[in-house]
Formats: C-alpha cells, sequence, structure tokens
C-alpha cells in the first residue's frame, strides 16, 4: 500500500485459477510515451475545434434561415396590407355609390307598392264590372 500512496502503480499477483468466469486479473497500467500523450492531445483539440466549428455553424446557419423567414413573413404581411387598403378603399366607394342610388331605389320601391295598389284596384274594378254584367244580363233576360 505504501507504494500506491507514492504514485508507484500497485500490481496484484494473479490468483490461482478459479471456476468464476467473472473473476478478471489486474494487469500493470503503462504508461504510453509524452509523444504519444502530445499528438493525441493536438488531435483531440483538432477534432474538438472542428466538432465545435460544425455546430457553431450549424446554429449560425439557423440564425440566418429564421432571418430569412422573418423577412418574408415581413414582406408578406406588407402585401396584406396593401390588398387591404385596396379592399377598404373599393369598399368606400362602393357605399358611396349606393349612397347615390339609394334615391332612386327608394323611387322604386314607391312605383312598387303604387303599381301593387293599382293591380288591386284593377282586380277589384274587374270584379265589379262581372257583377255589373252579370246584373245587365239578368235584366235584359227579363
Amino acid at each position: 500500500m505504501a507504494a500506491a500512496a507514492e504514485g508507484v502503480p500497485v500490481t496484484r499477483r494473479e490468483e490461482p485459477a478459479r471456476d468464476d468466469a467473472a473473476v478478471e486479473t489486474a494487469e500493470e497500467a503503462k504508461e504510453p510515451a509524452e509523444a504519444d500523450i502530445s499528438e493525441l492531445c493536438r488531435d483531440m483539440f483538432s477534432k474538438m475545434a472542428t466538432y465545435l466549428t460544425g455546430e457553431l455553424t450549424a446554429t449560425s446557419e439557423d440564425y440566418k434561415l429564421l432571418e430569412n423567414m422573418n423577412k418574408l413573413t415581413s414582406l408578406k404581411y406588407l402585401e396584406m396590407k396593401d390588398i387591404a387598403i385596396n379592399i377598404s378603399r373599393n369598399l368606400k366607394d362602393l357605399n358611396q355609390k349606393y349612397a347615390g342610388l339609394q334615391p332612386y331605389l327608394d323611387q322604386i320601391n314607391v312605383i312598387e307598392e303604387q303599381v301593387a295598389a293599382l293591380e288591386q284596384a284593377a282586380y277589384k274594378l274587374d270584379a265589379y264590372s262581372k257583377k255589373l254584367e252579370a246584373k245587365y244580363k239578368k235584366l235584359e233576360k227579363r
């Protein structure tokens, strides 16, 4: 145990073989040479830089896409605003024309009522003339 505290790796002695397959024996850990560690660190940092660059590029592209979508949406809303303004203007024009036609429409309604009254008078006159004719025929037969 004193050797483990001093930083020297402790090796286990191989125990006699057991029937249990789950028991493994430890092997002595060997540290890689200094050149290998620095090369592995460079490789790791290079790959990490590539990964982070990819992540940042993807995020940047997402923001560019959102910006373009916002610009297009803004343009569509401007088009819709223009359409709404045109519709409002046309509706005002139609209301003015309808207001200009209103006296004529009122006259048409009055004439229609007069025609209906005249038609009723004509039916009454027809009925009255039929009664007179019937009386005349009746008197003529006498």
